[in-house]
């Protein structure tokens, strides 16, 4: 059963989105003001318009203050929200269904993060207290045993393996490259990519997202306001998300070669925006990709790949910027970067110039609609967001 949804009944009319990277001399509140201004501006609106607003964080504030402050927002309502790496996806959906349920008019969606400044070379924060059944390792552990489960179950000798994994990021560093607000701006040789060091199991560090400050933002309204703030406003079709039961490390029949909450907030998301063949229907997607073989399994579980083919659909090209279906084209959060709280909205932020045809040297071709997928925790024990957009 699906949500009921909320298709082509809101818009979003202006975003804005901050270089990641390393902002050794910027604050969390700096960036935070740079993307909101960039989205006022993008939407043509003044501060007052805004009638209420969500921001998405992990570790880089509390409570509403962290936006109202920097921004001297005075007494309207700021919530600020964490779901884990889906946190700025979060935002946009709580703000997004505000707007739909006719509570408010005009609203904000934010993320922001700062993870430079906190020491730690990967995600920030520890994990509270349980029963001891939760795997201890590190994300890229959790994540590299994904690559020897998918060769083991459809063939795939290691060394092929290896050759798709390098795939996936020489694609999104290439993509990276023609984008002026990634964190990583330059393609990246095959045989670097190869030569890596080895961080867990076969993946090395060009296998590993990004880790960056940064933020991004966007302004909603309901379908009929959108023309009075934008010529050209994108449309949401679908926001699904979904919460598993964290029982992969717990079930022998869980083989670590799918997100079985992916499968589900994309089926939902698929009966909300009445798509019935993800493969031919989806121009173009922006994917979860904080570890190659993250991206080679979504392929599968978001429907763009038959099971067992997303390895030969990605050493075909299918999904390269000029392939049938391109994915990642700012670059992911591979060379993009991943500040965790800003990263669903940057996300949306490629949806917006690519449905808009300002993507520059990165434009896909006519593009109709557009996904956005984050997932948040491990293999066997996350959540999972998937939106569908279009004109």
């Amino acid at each position: 059963m699906a949500s009921k949804g909320i298709c082509d009944r809101v818009a979003i009319v202006g975003m804005g989105c901050t270089k990641f990277g390393e902002h050794w001399n910027r604050s969390a509140s700096d960036l935070l003001v740079d993307a909101v201004q960039d989205a006022y501006g993008s939407a043509g609106i003044e501060p007052d318009n805004v009638d209420a607003y969500w921001l998405g964080t992990t570790g880089s504030g509390i409570s509403g203050l962290t936006l109202s402050e920097p921004l001297k927002i005075q007494y309207k309502p700021v919530t600020r929200l964490e779901n884990m790496c889906a946190t700025g996806s979060e935002a946009m959906r709580n703000a997004a269904y505000a707007v739909a349920s006719g509570a408010y008019d005009l609203v904000m969606a934010v993320g922001v993060e700062k993870l430079k400044d906190s020491g730690f070379s990967g995600l920030t924060g520890s994990a509270p207290p349980g029963d001891g059944t939760e795997s201890g390792m590190t994300a890229p552990a959790n994540f590299s045993l994904l690559a020897p489960a998918y060769a083991e179950k459809y063939g795939v000798d290691l060394e092929t393996m290896r050759d798709v994994l390098t795939r996936i990021a020489y694609k999104n560093h290439y993509n990276g490259a023609r984008n002026d607000k990634a964190q990583f701006q330059r393609e990246v040789p095959v045989e670097k990519i190869n030569s890596s060091p080895k961080i867990a199991g076969m993946l090395g560090i060009m296998d590993c997202s990004g880790v960056s400050d940064g933020a991004a933002a966007a302004v909603i309204c309901r379908a009929e306001d959108a023309h009075k703030y934008n010529d050209n406003p994108i449309f949401i079709k679908a926001l699904s998300f979904v919460a598993g039961p964290a029982e992969g490390a717990k079930r022998q029949d869980y083989d670590f070669t799918s997100f079985p909450e992916v499968v589900e907030s994309a089926r939902d998301a698929y009966e909300q925006a009445g798509i019935e063949d993800a493969r031919e229907q989806i121009s173009m997607a922006e994917v979860h990709d904080c570890f190659t073989p993250t991206e080679l399994v979504l392929m599968e579980d978001l429907g763009f790949s038959p099971r067992g083919q997303a390895w030969k659909d990605t050493m075909d090209g299918r999904f390269d910027l000029d392939g049938d279906q391109p994915i990642n084209p700012d670059g992911g959060l591979k060379s993009f970067g991943h500040p965790i709280g800003a990263s669903g909205l940057r996300m949306m932020y490629e949806m917006w110039l690519q449905l808009r045809g300002e993507a520059g040297e990165r434009q896909i071709a006519e593009p109709k609609l557009g996904l956005t997928h984050n997932l948040g925790g491990a293999p066997g024990r996350c959540v999972s967001f998937v939106s569908v957009v279009g004109l």
